[in-house]
């Protein structure tokens, strides 16, 4: 991060909170004036034969807030004390209040039986993209999302250093429609104890794909979907977008580099500063052809690290961005065949979204 400054200060349970700007502000010295309490409470994971995963149990993130008047990740100001005690930021990134992973950075692997049980370790962590409430990601200019991926990286970076993590992921939720209990523009950064389930499946199948054919699974899916075309929403010197051949929600996107990296510590000062305008109209696009509120989940995919902190060698970062929304004023609901059996059905053809995304996206550049 050449251009970011980072100041450290400590919240009133004892969490870090980290202040990201392009000089150095001396925010780090207000004083979170709340009341102590004992910090956020560790959860717990069990084992699932049935699905061969943990589950994690995180009781204490039942009480988290859910649409306050006051919100708690905007400045602090007289009268409303909040997780940011200063009373600007650029961006600032804290430890969760209320995390679904949290403890000492030590492993604690169980044997995976009926009835097993281990603490929740891991890290979660706030992002907060913008003071300014009224805001929204797409909405930043180019330059202040550009620091966020340049933060991100750093996170991840220092994520993976603990012993207790397998993967890390950045990740958006956005919109009433998707559940999120706060407005203010933020994400979240989530370092698993393990693999999660659908990682762990993408990387086996590539995996064994390698051993079959000696190619990558990953470098095959971007291949594809360029020599198709038709799915292919927009191209840049770094960065491919497309609708995959087999998307299960009515938006869905891929944005992959067009060389293979591994994770956001890879990503140099071009690949971060093209990927700022290029998702920026993705989901100003989006905004167009779905509505202004539509509702959207992303996350950064990065390759997780084997037991022993080493990458397997198989690996692709990429960003995914999802919706429920099928058309303006129209949810897709994850009922019984999805959420219950797994079996996705999409109400819209990818080609159908590629071709709206790709034309509202042209509309707006030569605007």
């Amino acid at each position: 991060m050449p251009d970011l400054q980072e100041e450290t200060a400590t919240l009133f349970d004892g969490r870090i909170l980290r202040y990201f700007d392009v000089v150095n502000s001396g925010r780090a010295a207000a004083t979170d004036q709340r009341r102590a309490d004992s910090g956020p409470a560790q959860g717990q994971q069990r084992w699932d034969p049935l699905r061969q995963e943990w589950v994690t149990v995180s009781a204490a993130r039942n009480g988290r807030p859910l649409l306050p008047v006051d919100c708690p990740l905007c400045p602090t100001t007289t009268g409303n004390p909040t997780e940011i005690p200063a009373q600007d930021y650029y961006i600032a990134v804290f430890d969760n209040r209320f995390p679904s992973f949290t403890g000492t950075p030590t492993r604690s692997d169980q044997s995976a039986e009926l009835g097993a049980e281990r603490p929740a370790n891991g890290h979660c962590e706030v992002v907060c993209f913008s003071a300014d409430h009224a805001s929204a990601y797409h909405q930043l200019d180019t330059k202040r999302i550009a620091d966020i991926l340049s933060v991100q990286a750093q996170r991840t970076a220092e994520l993976f250093e603990r012993p207790d993590v397998r993967e890390v992921t950045c990740f958006e939720n956005r919109g009433v429609d998707i559940g999120v209990t706060l407005h203010h523009p933020h994400g979240q950064i989530y370092a698993y104890p393990d693999v999660t389930p659908t990682t762990a499946l993408q990387y086996t199948n590539a995996l064994r794909h390698r051993r079959d054919t000696g190619k990558d699974l990953f470098q095959e899916i971007l291949d594809f979907e360029v020599r198709a075309g038709e799915r292919i929403i927009a191209e840049t010197d770094h960065w491919v977008a497309f609708v995959p051949h087999s998307a299960r929600w009515p938006c869905e996107i891929h944005i992959y580099p067009t060389t293979g990296l591994r994770d956001l510590t890879e990503l140099d000062e071009p690949r971060i500063h093209g990927f700022a305008p290029l998702v920026k109209s993705i989901l100003a696009a989006m905004t167009t052809d779905l509505s202004d509120d539509v509702p959207y989940m992303t996350a950064w995919r990065q390759a997780p690290r084997t037991a022993d902190g080493r990458f397997d060698g198989v690996g692709r970062l990429r960003f995914e961005i999802v919706s429920p929304r099928r058309s303006a004023g129209k949810l897709k609901y994850l009922a019984s065949s999805e959420a219950l059996m797994g079996a996705f059905v999409n109400d819209v053809a990818p080609e159908s979204l590629a071709e709206h995304l790709r034309t509202h996206l042209n509309t707006r550049e030569s605007a």
